[in-house]
């Protein structure tokens, strides 16, 4: 089964998705992984980047779309499951 990379930026808290040389927004523009590199990834990643919360994503492909295998990760790449309007938003990383 394909897999991505995801994590949460920390000034933000914000869902990222790896797209194979940085970090997105969107789930549709991540990089599918080899599962037998997701661990070193992984570790090359931790010490480099200020992205918590690392972790691969079992994804199917439908469609040319991407969708996580789990309930919590489909949460995650859609957005918060409150109303919209009681959410605050993230901040510019260079305000904090």
């Amino acid at each position: 089964m394909p897999h991505i990379l995801t994590g949460n930026r920390l000034e933000t808290g914000d869902v990222l998705w790896w797209d194979g040389s940085d970090w997105t927004l969107h789930i549709r523009e991540a990089a599918l992984i080899e599962p037998a590199a997701i661990e070193a990834l992984i570790a090359e990643m931790k010490p480099a980047e200020r992205i918590n919360d690392l972790a691969a994503v079992e994804v199917t492909v439908e469609g040319g779309s991407y969708r996580p295998t789990t309930t919590r990760e489909r949460v995650r790449a859609i957005g918060p499951s409150v109303r919209p309007d009681f959410a605050l938003p993230s901040l510019p990383v260079d305000t904090i």
